[in-house]
């Protein structure tokens, strides 16, 4: 069998300890003799696996005892609704850099439009989209009388990232989906973060909520229940069955983290894995990357090609496959190269896509 390395930008590599551990699962769930994938949610053994998965997420992250974390189904992307029916009573801010924050400040634009506020009700604070979202916002001012203000820490299609919590005068909301358990975070600073857990923390499948207690219960306006945090909150993200088969792989994953060293140990990792991708395309005559430097993401690596080599990118793509290189081409709405090394995704797959592009140097 070919070997495979694997950088695309959506579902994630996962640890081969997680991997193996679902494969013996589907057969057989914690000796029940049921696969994980039929086991009922309100058996004792599933409700063991609950309390495991968000004893791990309050270790590993040092959550404080005044938040609460939620599993969800619908992605980041209702996450982005879910906020804002949360949080957005008179005004919401947004630091627009990219894509997915534009998509999250557009859900709280259009519940401020039903709600028949002004345009200008939620709005972005601050945006990089002057510059093709290439660089994180640096000088700007966070209003004071904002019910929340929301941030995209990682931005997947761009490869930029906000890598230190930033300090705010009212609640903070962040979208850390692709970056969440990369690095070290305080939680006390935020309100809520949320995100899909495809990129660092297992499977497509399931998103996670963490939800300072004084947050909710802010909103005048009516809530559906299945919008509403404190529902889930209530029931221990199992007011209807919750997506089990991704909630156990995550568990599985977030055990491999604890067991490598936590966000501490893998935050070394990623930084290093970075280093010498960014080092390559640095050197590299034929590529140029697309990020400020100061703001380049640790987890999606985007570059192009060389003004004057703009006509091998075809041909680079093609040699980059048949080395075993997959997932680096970049987003369609970019174009370029884009190489996603979340946390499973080990040093040796850099290493071989650094050699694969210095060989096609070499070529030309």
């Amino acid at each position: 069998m070919k070997k495979a390395y694997n950088f695309f930008a959506g579902p994630c590599v996962l640890p081969e300890s997680a991997i193996d551990q679902t494969i013996a699962a589907l057969k057989d769930f914690e000796g029940t003799g049921i696969p994980v994938v039929s086991i009922s949610h309100r058996s004792k053994e599933w409700e063991a696996t609950m309390n495991e998965c968000r004893a791990l997420w309050k270790e590993l992250l040092n959550i404080p005892d005044n938040y609460s974390i939620v599993f969800l189904g619908g992605g980041a992307s209702l996450q982005f609704l879910y906020v804002a029916m949360n949080l957005f009573e008179k005004k919401a801010g947004y630091l627009e850099t990219g894509v997915w924050a534009k998509k999250a400040l557009k859900e709280a634009q259009g519940l401020a439009k039903s709600r028949g506020l002004a345009a200008d009700a939620a709005y972005a604070v601050a945006s990089s989209a002057d510059k093709t979202y290439c660089y994180i916002p640096k000088d700007y001012t966070i209003p004071t009388d904002l019910d929340y203000f929301h941030i995209t820490t990682n931005n997947t299609i761009y490869g930029t990232e906000i890598k230190k919590d930033i300090d705010c005068p009212v609640t903070l909301v962040a979208d850390m989906s692709s970056d969440i358990m990369s690095r070290p975070v305080d939680v006390a600073k935020y309100g809520l973060i949320y995100g899909g857990a495809q990129k660092n923390v297992g499977p497509a499948g399931v998103s996670f909520a963490i939800i300072r207690d004084d947050v909710l219960g802010k909103v005048s306006n009516y809530i559906p229940t299945m919008l509403d945090y404190k529902t889930h909150i209530e029931k221990e993200s199992m007011f209807n069955t919750p997506p089990v088969f991704a909630i156990y792989i995550m568990t599985q994953t977030l055990k491999w983290l604890k067991g490598i060293g936590g966000v501490e140990k893998i935050q070394k990792i990623n930084e290093e894995k970075a280093a010498l991708l960014y080092n390559e395309i640095d050197r590299n005559k034929l590529f140029v990357g697309t990020a400020a430097k100061e703001d380049r993401s640790n987890m999606n690596v985007c570059f192009v090609m060389a003004p004057e080599y703009k006509e091998l990118e075809a041909n680079f793509l093609d040699y980059a496959k048949s080395n075993g290189m997959l997932g680096i081409k970049g987003h369609r709405s970019v174009g370029g190269f884009r190489a996603s090394i979340y946390n499973a995704c080990p040093v040796e797959s850099v290493q071989a896509l650094i050699k694969c592009m210095q060989d096609f140097e070499k070529s030309i």
